[in-house]
């Protein structure tokens, strides 16, 4: 660990140059839920290295609103906790300090959460990851099958929407929770530049592997194994009163599950399997994963210091464990999630997301939302085929976009 008094010369020496308040002082902008946390860390700190650190309380929806207006004028945090689809916006207006994550320490958080809060460089400490997973009635539904192709067999026995009962469901539409069908062959939302940073004009939405989702879904439509419509209020309902074995869902639905008495196994979502040439080829769905955490202003005349408690005393087994019990998602460093995988439903979602793909990080991402939407509602209720719906979907994101 690196010696106070050296620590401090530095940040001393930037102090001159920087625009931050307070050099020599560590602030944290936290919501209600992590900022106890930050405190027991910071007094931690202090006693150890003589470095006042101060946690400011602020609404987890307001952090970015105001982190975005008090940096640049050398009034904001620090370190501000936050989402991972902050990061594009933020790092491009140049708001974010990259982190230089030592080697050894960024082999124990999981590679997908440290690719969330990537752009071009890295610009924070994941703490915490969610997506979704087969989450089922064990019930009536003992063991997941080992591919998809099996999972819909069993749907077709089960499934009487005349009762109604369905073996199998997704949320439609619902761009989040269809994702995996059409990532599971290939389909992206953006591609990404040489720099390693989403690219907003390279839309994957009507790419050939997301088409092959996409025609996944709707053959289940067109048989009537998947209902179109399927809300949440609608398959949540039928769900707890034992009318539905499996659902593709996050770990938001858990705690209604287990209220309504239902026994519950997470897995991952089973692999598209076929035969090729005599050889068994299977396609993973590869769900959103979205992750919080942590990251440092780029005004910060505390960098060194910064760094120092982030990777000596945050990112620590005993300190991500603080933050879970606060907290309880799947932790993000590896020790932590290795201490609390004796969980058999988080370590089924642990397991589905760490084959996923981080949300798009990109302010972009909000114009993409609406359209899609409309395309899957149109493939649900088999109004148009899924090339045509999604290749409508992706011309009008590229026109608001103003991508030729």
């Amino acid at each position: 660990m690196r010696k106070a008094v050296a620590l401090l010369g530095v940040v001393l020496a930037l102090g001159a140059l920087a625009f931050a308040a307070e050099p020599g002082k560590i602030i944290i902008w936290a919501d209600d839920t992590r900022a106890p946390v930050f405190e027991e860390l910071g007094k931690a700190y202090t006693e150890a290295t003589g470095i006042p650190v101060e946690v400011v309380e602020v609404g987890f929806n307001e952090i970015r609103g105001q982190f975005t207006t008090a940096a640049p004028a050398g009034e904001g945090p620090d370190i501000i906790i936050g989402a991972h689809d902050w990061v594009g916006e933020l790092a491009a207006n140049g708001l974010l300090a990259e982190i230089a994550l030592p080697e050894e320490l960024a082999a124990k958080f999981d590679k997908v959460a440290l690719e969330a809060f990537t752009y071009g460089a890295l610009y924070g400490l994941p703490y915490a990851r969610e997506g979704v997973a087969l989450v089922y009635n064990k019930a009536l539904l003992p063991e997941v099958p080992a591919t998809f192709e099996e999972l819909i067999e069993f749907a077709r026995e089960f499934t009487d929407p005349t009762v109604p009962q369905y073996g199998f469901v997704v949320q439609n539409p619902d761009p989040y929770h269809e994702f995996p069908f059409l990532s599971a062959f290939g389909g992206y939302i953006f591609g990404v530049d040489e720099e390693g940073k989403l690219n907003p004009c390279d839309i994957g939405l009507d790419s050939e592997g997301a088409v092959k989702g996409a025609k996944v879904l709707d053959a289940l439509f067109e048989e009537g194994i998947l209902a179109a419509g399927m809300s949440w209020d609608i398959w949540t309902g039928l769900f707890t009163e034992g009318r539905i074995a499996a659902a593709i869902t996050g770990p938001w639905f858990v705690g209604q599950a287990k209220s309504a008495g239902i026994d519950i196994g997470v897995a991952p979502i089973p692999p598209f399997c076929c035969q090729v040439y005599g050889a068994m080829c299977c396609f993973y769905p590869k769900p959103f994963v979205g992750v919080q955490g942590v990251m440092v202003s780029a005004f910060s005349p505390n960098l060194p210091l910064v760094e120092d408690f982030l990777f000596n005393y945050f990112a620590t087994k005993e300190a991500q464990l603080k933050m879970y019990e606060r907290d309880p998602r799947i932790p993000a460093f590896i020790p932590a999630y290795e201490a609390v995988a004796d969980d058999p439903i988080l370590r089924g979602f642990a397991e589905s997301i760490s084959n996923g793909v981080p949300m798009p990080n990109i302010p972009e991402m909000a114009s993409v939302w609406g359209a899609w939407s409309d395309a899957m509602a149109a493939i649900g209720n088999q109004e148009m085929e899924p090339a045509d719906a999604l290749k409508k979907a992706a011309d009008a994101i590229r026109e608001v976009l103003g991508c030729k």
